[in-house]
């Protein structure tokens, strides 16, 4: 279809992508007689799709998730002191329409991040633009950003994102610099846009990350408030899949064996 006599004409539209099914259409038109608005509708519908799969992945990109979950994935089974209602209404986003903040606390492995990045699709899927960071790494980066004058346009990134996603706060020590910018982050987003948070630690431990007991109060005081807090108990889903298949690989030796 390259040589199609539409595609100059298409792509002065633009709509050059248009070609890829305009052949399939052509045949489904005459096919079941179709009228030429009929017909063109068809196109259209093509190339809002292929527009709209086209932004979606663009956001997905900008997002920054380590990599892909979504809540028909998360095993609701093996945590069940979660409250899967809790879950499923924060899934709908409208926390992030009223800017508020959503803070998962609970060990290592029990499905906090999967969560995290489950409602960043759900974002996505409702044209809202998350932005997904380990926590350490984003103030890495704002530290760096000093050095190359990136500062301020990375800031803008963070401050600006419909959802801001903050994994393992408060796993490694934070600095006296790290800890300014935090505040900084927290109070430019406080009733401006939401943060999604996760952390091992109890938020009783939360003014110790700062390292200023003043600049803990004043941005954990912007950070809980419009909030709701999720305690996440139980133990590893991971180590409980880890000993699983090595039963299941115990088990398959001893057949072998006997």
């Amino acid at each position: 279809m390259l040589t199609h006599p539409l595609l100059p004409k298409l792509k002065e539209l633009r709509l050059s992508a248009m070609v890829d099914t305009l052949e399939a259409r052509s045949e489904l038109a005459r096919e079941q007689g179709l009228t030429p608005t009929e017909f063109l509708a068809l196109l259209l519908d093509d190339e809002i799709e292929r527009r709209h799969n086209a932004r979606i992945a663009k956001m997905e990109k900008a997002a920054g998730f380590d990599w892909p979950k979504s809540l028909s994935q998360f095993d609701f089974a093996a945590i069940p002191t979660l409250d899967r209602s809790v879950v499923l209404e924060m899934a709908t986003c409208r926390f992030i329409e009223r800017k508020e903040n959503w803070l998962l606390v609970g060990p290592t492995g029990v499905g906090k991040t999967h969560l995290s990045i489950a409602i960043g699709y759900e974002a996505i899927k409702r044209d809202m633009r998350p932005v997904a960071y380990q926590t350490h790494n984003l103030l890495g980066k704002l530290h760096a950003a000093r050095a190359d004058g990136s500062y301020a346009e990375l800031m803008r990134k963070v401050v600006t994102c419909d959802l801001l996603m903050l994994d393992d706060f408060g796993l490694r020590p934070v600095s006296a610099q790290g800890s300014e910018d935090l505040y900084e982050i927290i109070q430019m987003r406080y009733e401006r846009g939401s943060i999604l948070l996760t952390s091992n630690r109890s938020p009783t431990e939360w003014g110790d990350i700062f390292g200023d007991s003043l600049l803990a109060s004043a941005a954990l005081d912007r950070l809980t408030h419009h909030a709701r807090v999720t305690v996440i108990t139980g133990e590893s889903y991971r180590q409980k899949t880890r000993l699983k298949e090595e039963n299941t690989q115990q088990r398959y030796d001893n057949f072998k064996n006997a």
